[in-house]
Parts: structure tokens; sequence; C-alpha cells
């Protein structure tokens, strides 16, 4: 990617996460170069309550632009575009005059939610319109019943919302709006069909579901495809010039771009705060009989979408984070693996990690996480191995009910992985084992930004891109005797977990 002066340019691409916030600077070749990240808070009101600061998604976002630029020391004039990814889900409303969030936005693990879900689910006939228009199961997990209290419960919201003067975004629209100081109100395809309330069939807002939750069409943002201009973002590190925003995409169909999964039967797999599955099922809806949602992907061209399966584990790197942070049995997340491998075994322990209830494809809002199996001679490095093992066994049962549904009676080529936790050689080999199917570690991990970076890139003419490098392939090693013993445990695990204490 060059200039006009021939002069080198970059794509810069900002992955905003769950817990963090991060920039990774693209050469032509779609290697990064230079990559800052900051962590923000997590805010947990009450239990099953998750909130981020608004605030503090942009501060912590813009703060890694600048620290790039200062770090490469290089100006806007370098930079051809940028992409931007995101956590999905996650729901935000803001006054359209002065910006300001009317609350703290409410993260997509957040179960707020979850018994106004059950009763909604009880109507079957809306149930099934649900699914059909927007290929989710109605969940807590996604936007349109987070905005939804939010306009029932905070002071002032719903009136102000049908006088069109708040605006409702996911966490990429929020971004969008404050580069461009407020003159583009916008999201993609991809995001959008994560909250609930788009028709992913008709490429609309879904007018059957807004009246039923009561949420304006007005404060809505337009949808456009993932690859094109959202205008042109400005900040203060930009030296008064201006980048285009060439790119927008929720993080794991970013994911699926940046992982070359274009044929149909390809399949990524995330490893971040959650783990996250998507199989590219080509311009086909198919819907999922096994648990698993019905999702776009990146769409580059105006009017042709295409499909993708997807199946989410909520609970993955974030597991890591207790251990961590509140067991304190950890001191790095990235000592987990080793100390797994250490141990041996999990010695009977399993660790059914239900902290914000279980997604794909069980789908149970009021499963709580529990430890079984421990006795007197349990240790710290027995809960650790456990919990590396948790990740690969959600995974599993991801890739059963992908198969199941796309009837794949015998799995081709490789799972392609990415996301910090897949650098973990003992998960990644556990995972081989326990799904029975080679996996592909890429050398760039951070697919997410990378796809951001390849669909800016197109949005500047560009249609090929080089060839995914691989690192290494792991190859199961597990006897079928032990596989079946250890899934059997897994999956009686789960069953004690589900539903109401």
């Amino acid at each position: 990617m060059e200039n006009s002066k021939g002069k080198k340019t970059f794509i810069l691409a900002l992955d905003q996460g769950t817990t963090s916030s991060r920039t990774v600077l693209f050469d032509s070749k779609f290697s990064p170069v230079c990559e800052e990240k900051i962590e923000f808070r997590q805010i947990y009101p009450k239990a099953g309550w998750v909130e981020h600061n608004p605030w503090e998604i942009l501060k912590s976002q813009f703060d890694t632009v600048e620290l790039l630029f200062k770090r490469k020391n290089i100006g806007a004039e370098s930079v051809a575009g940028i992409g931007i990814t995101n956590q999905r889900e996650t729901t935000l409303v803001w006054n359209a005059k002065t910006g300001k969030p009317v609350c703290n936005a409410i993260v997509w693990q957040c179960r707020r939610t979850s018994e106004f879900c059950r009763k909604l689910k009880k109507d079957s006939k809306f149930a099934s319109h649900v699914r059909w228009a927007t290929g989710l199961p109605i969940d807590a997990y996604f936007s349109a019943t987070k905005l939804k209290w939010i306009l029932d419960n905070v002071r002032g919201a719903r009136s102000a919302a049908q006088k069109g003067e708040l605006l409702f975004g996911t966490v990429d629209s929020w971004l969008v709006w404050n580069l461009t100081k407020g003159r583009v109100h916008a999201t993609d395809f991809t995001n959008a069909s994560r909250t609930m309330l788009f028709n992913i069939r008709k490429l609309d807002w879904d007018d059957e579901i807004l009246d039923r939750l009561g949420i304006p069409r007005l404060m809505l943002p337009k949808v456009f495809e993932s690859s094109g201009n959202f205008g042109d973002a400005s900040l203060p590190c930009f030296g008064g010039r201006k980048i285009p925003i060439l790119a927008v995409a929720g993080d794991q169909q970013s994911s699926l771009f940046g992982q070359e999964c274009f044929e149909r039967g390809d399949v990524k797999n995330t490893y971040g705060t959650g783990c996250f599955m998507l199989m590219n099922t080509g311009k086909k809806f198919v819907d999922s009989k096994h648990g698993l949602i019905t999702t776009l992907t990146a769409q580059t061209k105006s009017g042709n979408p295409s499909y993708a399966l997807e199946g989410s584990v909520f609970m993955a790197g974030a597991i890591m984070q207790w251990l961590r942070d509140e067991l304190k049995i950890l001191k790095s997340s990235s000592e987990a693996g080793k100390i797994a491998k250490k141990a041996g075994t999990s010695n009977g322990v399993v660790l059914v990690p239900a902290f914000a209830g279980l997604g794909a494809p069980y789908w149970d809002m009021f499963a709580r996480a529990a430890i079984f199996g421990m006795t007197r001679g349990t240790n710290s490095s027995h809960i650790i191995r456990a919990a590396e093992e948790a990740i690969a066994f959600q995974v599993r049962d991801l890739f059963s009910a992908m198969k199941a549904d796309f009837r794949l009676s015998k799995p081709e080529g490789a799972l392609r992985v990415d996301g910090g936790a897949c650098a973990d050689d003992f998960l990644m080999q556990f995972q081989s084992d326990i799904i029975n199917m080679k996996i592909s570690r890429p050398k760039c991990l951070e697919t997410t930004a990378k796809g951001a970076a390849m669909l800016a890139a197109k949005s500047l003419g560009i249609k090929k891109f080089p060839s995914r490098a691989v690192d290494r392939i792991f190859s199961s090693k597990m006897s079928d005797k032990d596989r079946k013993e250890l899934v059997s445990r897994w999956s009686h695990a789960v069953q004690r977990t589900l539903g109401r204490f």
C-alpha cells in the first residue's frame, strides 16, 4: 500500500475487546509491525451484571492509538485507512447532541435480562419469529433486551428515545460516532446481526421485534457493508489530518475473514475472553438444530449476504482471569499451560465455568459455575488443569454441534485457531486430543485485528492477500478410550450445573 508519492503506508486496526483495547499497525504484507494494548475496568454492580464505562472504552482505545504513533514516530499521512473490530452485543445509549451516555454500557456477558427473556420465550410464535428472522435464540446475551432494559430503567430514557434524542449502538457505533465527531451514526451487518433486532434474511431492522420490545427505529444506526467508507476519523495525534474509516466488523466475523475462511465449510475458533467458533456456510442460511446460531459474515458486496454457523462460549480466557484475580492461585494467565502440563492430570477435578450461564449449545441463562470431583488431595494445580481442560471441552461441544448441523461425517483439513490463549501449547494439544482433529495455529495470532486491516484494504481496491502463514500444526495423540471417558465425565458435570438452584 503506497500513497501517490510512493511512500509506504499502513493500515491501522482498532481492536476494542471485552477486557482491553488494542491498536495494531499492519504493513503492506498484513504483518503486524507495532501494537499497543490497554486494559480497562470490569464493573459488577450486582451478581450476574457486567458493565463498562463508555468513556473508559474510548480513552483506552484512543490512548493506544496515541501511544502507537509516538512509539513508531509516524504521522497520519503514513496511514491509508482504519479498520475497526469490536466486542459484539455490548449495548450503549447516548445523547444525540451531547454524546453523553445515559448509563454504563451493558456488556454481552451481563445476565440482568435473563428473567425477562425467560418470559418472552413462552410466546412460542414470537420466539420462532426471532429465530427465523435473526438466526438467534431469545437470550440475555444479545443487545435487544439490554436496550429495552435501559429504556425501561433509566429515568427519562424512553421518552427521550421516542423524541429522537438518544442513539443506540454497539461498541463499533460508539467508536465511529466519536471518531467522526458525531457526524456518522452507523454499524455494519456483522454487528447488527448480533443485536437480536436485525433481520438477517431481509438485511434490515425487524419491525415486529422492535414493536414488541418498544424500541424506536429512529435511535438505531444505519447499517452498511463491513468494507466501505464509514467517514473520516479525527484524533489529536493525527495532527489535524483525517484518516478514513474503511472497515467495521464484529470481532469474530473479522477473525473469520483474517483466517481466510472464505470457502463453505471453513471453520475457525478464537480463544479470547470467551471462545467463538464460526463456520462459513456461504450463501446458505443454515437453521441450526443443535444449539448453534446463524449469523452474517463480513459483507463486502452490497445485497449479497453470506452466512456462518456460530457457537459461543462465554468463559474461556476469563476463567484464567478469575483464577488470577479472584482465587489468586495463578500469578499470570500465561503460566496456566505450564502448570497444567506439569500436573499431569486434573486428578478427577472438572470445572464447569458457567459464571454467566452457558452459551451454545446449551443456552441456559440460569446455569451456574461449579467444581466437581475434589478430594482432600486436590490442589491448585489440579484446579488450573481443570480450567484449561474446560476451555477445550466447551470448544468440543461447539464443534460436535457444528458437525451435526453441517452434516460433516468426517471433517477435512484442520480447525484454524487464533486469539491470545492459542499460544498455550498445552491447551492446543489437549484441544486436538479432545476433538480428534488437527489444529492449525497461524504465525499471527491476532487475526481479529488482521481481518479488520484486510477488510479496510479491500476498500482501497486490494483484492489479493498473502497466504495465511502457519506456525504449528497439532495432531491428536489421545486414545479413543481416554477421550470417551473424559468427555463423559465433562458431560455429566455440565448436566449438574443446568437450571436454577
